[in-house]
């Protein structure tokens, strides 16, 4: 269980009186997630999500909430955080940073299917092209930058040819980039994965856990997209789910020729920072609360099947 803080019934009915959401009914905790505490909480008038914050920079979380907002008011799938009768969506609960957000309908989709694809591609593309408008700023925390200053962190704790792999990435990636004009820019959900999207049968119902948020290359969002939703069990791409998603997404957002030129080096980036990122939590940085990491190894077989293999072609828009 995911709950790192626990609350009770009457901390949670006072904590709601700030707000017009109803009278407090019951509470559960959510099991998943590895950073925060996530409770559901019932009122006698609708179903809500309260989240505590445990770790992470809390001068932060103000982008959080007005980047929801924003794509709220653009009328995205995301939850938009509810405000108090003061207009404040940011509170203290248990001496942790709380918001309240509307339970969105659906489940995680763990195998999607074209039409599932389709409905992502569509609404990350409509996303990404309302979020360049977007004034908040948050420098991307998972960038070529943090790339090159971490990955000698996890060299010793792993095999001279992985060692050799990383190091040879890290250089050839950023050499690919710097050859290269800049790239599309705005605001990123920064790790939309198929567990922080919610499925009513083909229908997205929301897309959530936007606290990896920030500002950068849009490109980098949609290569965590295809790594992750249509990466095969040998980390070859799936043609057909590479093919819904792609082509949904150009009909909102066309790639631009930097890029298409880009985009195979992009798909081994963002294979190689999740990689990464996995090794540092099992090896040198493991979360404070006891869970299991995630398996760094799905993403070192996706990043030499895309180093093998290349990208897929990209499709043209869909109708």
């Amino acid at each position: 269980m995911a709950v790192f803080t626990p609350l009770s019934d009457a901390q949670v009915a006072a904590f709601l009186e700030k707000f017009d959401v109803g009278s407090f009914v019951a509470l559960q905790g959510v099991a998943g997630g590895t950073e925060n505490s996530t409770f559901f909480v019932t009122t006698d008038r609708r179903e809500l999500v309260l989240t505590l914050f445990e770790q992470g920079e809390h001068e932060e979380l103000p982008f959080f909430v007005e980047l929801l907002d924003y794509l709220d008011e653009h009328r995205l799938p995301v939850p938009g955080t509810i405000h108090d009768r003061e207009g404040v969506a940011l509170h203290s609960l248990a001496g942790k940073p709380a918001l309240l957000f509307p339970r969105l309908p659906g489940k995680h989709p763990s195998a999607p299917n074209l039409a599932q694809c389709h409905a992502l591609g569509t609404t990350l593309g409509q996303l990404h092209k309302v979020s360049q408008r977007f004034p908040g700023h948050r420098p991307n925390p998972r960038d070529l930058h943090w790339l090159r200053a971490v990955h000698h962190k996890v060299l010793t704790y792993i095999s001279p040819d992985d060692q050799t792999l990383m190091k040879n990435e890290v250089d050839d990636v950023e050499s690919e980039f710097h050859q290269h004009g800049a790239l599309p820019q705005g605001a990123l959900h920064g790790d939309l994965f198929r567990d922080n999207t919610l499925y009513e049968g083909d229908s997205l119902g929301g897309i959530i856990d936007f606290y990896n948020g920030c500002t950068g290359d849009l490109l980098f969002d949609l290569a965590i997209v295809i790594n992750d939703w249509a990466s095969n069990e040998d980390g070859s791409l799936n043609a057909e789910r590479y093919h819904a998603i792609l082509s949904a997404y150009q009909a909102r957002r066309p790639l631009t020729e930097t890029e298409r030129t880009l985009w195979p080096t992009m798909l081994r980036m963002t294979a190689l920072r999740y990689w990464l990122s996995r090794l540092l939590v099992v090896y040198v940085d493991p979360p404070a609360h006891d869970l299991t990491p995630h398996d760094p190894e799905r993403f070192r077989v996706i990043l030499k099947a895309r180093i093998a293999w290349g990208a897929l072609p990209i499709p043209e828009a869909s109708s």
